[in-house]
């Protein structure tokens, strides 16, 4: 990995709020799940916002924008707003690619991991059209509606202008 972007992501990571409780029980990071469970993960959310993000780990942008998802879930969830990342790695590679890649880079980041045999299985959840573009993130009105689809690497600025018009949409 390149030393740029090893610093962007530990400065990035040093930035998030870390717990103090003792006895928290770790939650696990990488959750496999199917066509059908996202779908239903997506339904319990109705009523709130919610960033989904599919994302892999050869893909350098996604990368970059993990820590933006992670702070912007942090300041905004008490507004009704929620993120749900989804790995679309290679399930096969869960024990020796992904799970070691978060517990060094984003050892507080949960994901989905994909276990559909075709990546566009498990988007067209969402999205029927999608084009195979990474990073690729789709914002969801309170009402379960797709609002937009966010293709390619963008600023924290520009989710959370997204996100806050959402939520302060009625």
């Amino acid at each position: 990995m390149p030393p740029r972007l090893i610093g962007m992501l530990l400065a990035a990571w040093a930035s998030l709020p870390v717990s103090t409780q003792a006895d928290e029980t770790p939650a696990e990071s990488l959750i496999p799940v199917t066509r059908a469970e996202l779908r239903a993960e997506l339904d319990a959310q109705e009523g709130k916002v919610v960033l989904v993000n599919f994302w892999a780990t050869w893909c350098r942008p996604c990368l970059e924008e993990i820590p933006i998802f992670m702070q912007l879930e942090s300041r905004l969830r008490d507004s009704g707003f929620s993120f749900i990342a989804v790995s679309l790695d290679e399930p096969g590679g869960a024990e020796s690619v992904v799970r070691p890649f978060m517990d060094e880079w984003f050892p507080d980041f949960t994901s989905f991991l994909s276990i559909e045999r075709d990546m566009d299985d498990i988007v067209s959840v969402i999205d029927n059209g999608w084009n195979e573009i990474l990073p690729t993130s789709y914002l969801v009105a309170r009402d379960g509606s797709v609002a937009e689809r966010i293709q390619g690497k963008k600023s924290a600025e520009q989710f959370e202008m997204k996100i806050r018009a959402l939520i302060e949409s009625p």
